[in-house]
């Protein structure tokens, strides 16, 4: 287990007295008078508003706050009070949710990320919980957002329990696996969600509002996606760095021979509005189109892959339209779809876990094509022209 390390300060912008430990705190005042900016070596801690644990929460990663009522969203000083090292974890996820306290009323099993518990399971409330595996951030709103929750493996009866007495409820729950290393804590503005702008701000917007949000409204988010597509071979000639979905990369570039992605996982289409051929790209330097199976050098369109974290890959396989036929589930990638299921074709498909790339060809060649999580009752719903699929893999890297 790696243990992560964070330094506490008694005054802003890293003044006074300091105090540094890589374990839970119960009470920071103990070392400090009072604690007013903390910067986070290694690893991600939750600090709390108060004592044992309890009061107003946020999750923090590596970096330097140097104001902690900005950071904790507070008008009082002196805010943070204890804290909780959140260890790395790499094993398997697994809670039950509760729609009342002491576990009762309607209960549903959660294995992976929830961005809206009404949505999904029609439930309105949740009141309690009890965490097998895993550790998780519960949020008081839908889509990550609002007040957050950090519970670790055990029993919780209500939402006192959970270290919060002044939420009612929570209504989305998230994993905190590896990925959450390299997400940012992204202010959402009173009256305007970031998250309605994702992916389309920019760091510089981030950085600024980091400095002059006041709200107490966080969320986390991953890094910001961004590639480089250039006109010719071995990155020369006019280029466009791109950060968001693009529609229409023609206004920037003629043709696209070369590419460099720096960070996240992407989808190029050779036509405007994301059709006609694909390919899917991963973190690296791509000298030549034919390093991403490029039928030409059309690149007319672009989309980065959002929405995916963890270490879960599920799909279900249908050799019939509207998932009739024989079913398979899969996990892992498939090199030959006909030695694997001795059928040829793939009529329709379910993405439960991940995101994956099909390819109309054995062994990861032909046609690409990306599905992420949903449901696709017709190969044409993945913008296949044919049933055809020859081998699939999980998009893993970003």
């Amino acid at each position: 287990m790696t243990m992560g390390k964070i330094i506490f300060y008694e005054d802003k912008n890293f003044q006074g007295r300091s105090y540094e430990t890589s374990n839970d705190c119960a009470e920071v005042t103990s070392y400090l008078s009072r604690c007013n900016s903390c910067r986070v070596e290694s690893g991600c801690f939750m600090v709390y508003e108060r004592p044992n644990f309890m009061g107003h929460q946020m999750m923090v990663r590596r970096g330097e706050y140097p104001d902690n009522q900005r950071l904790m969203g507070m008008t009082m000083s002196d805010c943070i009070r204890s804290c909780r090292n959140i260890p790395s974890y790499r094993g398997q996820f697994r809670m039950r949710m509760y729609e009342r306290e002491n576990f009762g009323g309607q209960m549903h099993e959660l294995m992976d990320d929830c961005d809206s518990i009404q949505d999904r399971y029609r439930m309105s409330d949740c009141q309690s919980c009890n965490v097998m595996e895993g550790h998780w951030l519960m949020y008081e709103q839908p889509h990550f957002r609002g007040r957050q929750m950090y519970v670790r493996p055990g029993e919780y009866r209500n939402l006192r329990e959970m270290g919060n007495s002044s939420m009612n409820r929570f209504m989305s729950v998230r994993r905190i696996t590896d990925s959450c290393l390299t997400y940012i804590c992204l202010p959402l503005k009173w009256g305007c969600s970031y998250m309605s702008q994702w992916p389309s701000i920019t760091l510089q917007d981030w950085q600024s509002d980091m400095r002059s949000c006041t709200c107490s409204d966080y969320s986390l988010l991953p890094v910001l996606p961004q590639i480089t597509f250039y006109e010719e071979k071995n990155f020369q000639g006019r280029c466009y760095e791109c950060s968001s979905d693009c529609a229409d990369l023609h206004s920037y570039l003629s043709r696209c021979n070369s590419a460099r992605v720096e960070s996240g996982a992407w989808v190029l289409y050779e036509k405007p509005n994301y059709k006609g051929y694909q390919y899917i790209l991963s973190p690296g330097e791509y000298t030549d189109n034919q390093q991403w199976m490029g039928f030409n050098d059309s690149v007319k369109s672009c989309r980065a892959v959002k929405n995916v974290y963890g270490n879960v890959w599920k799909l279900r396989l249908y050799e019939r339209p509207d998932f009739g036929g024989q079913m398979v589930e899969w996990a892992e990638d498939c090199p030959s779809v006909y030695e694997a299921f001795k059928f040829r074709e793939v009529y329709s498909c379910m993405v439960t876990h991940g995101a994956w790339a099909f390819y109309e060809l054995p062994n990861y060649r032909g046609r690409q094509y990306f599905l992420e999580r949903g449901e696709y009752p017709r190969h044409t719903d993945w913008s296949a022209a044919s049933a055809a699929v020859g081998s699939f893999r999980r998009i893993t890297e970003f």
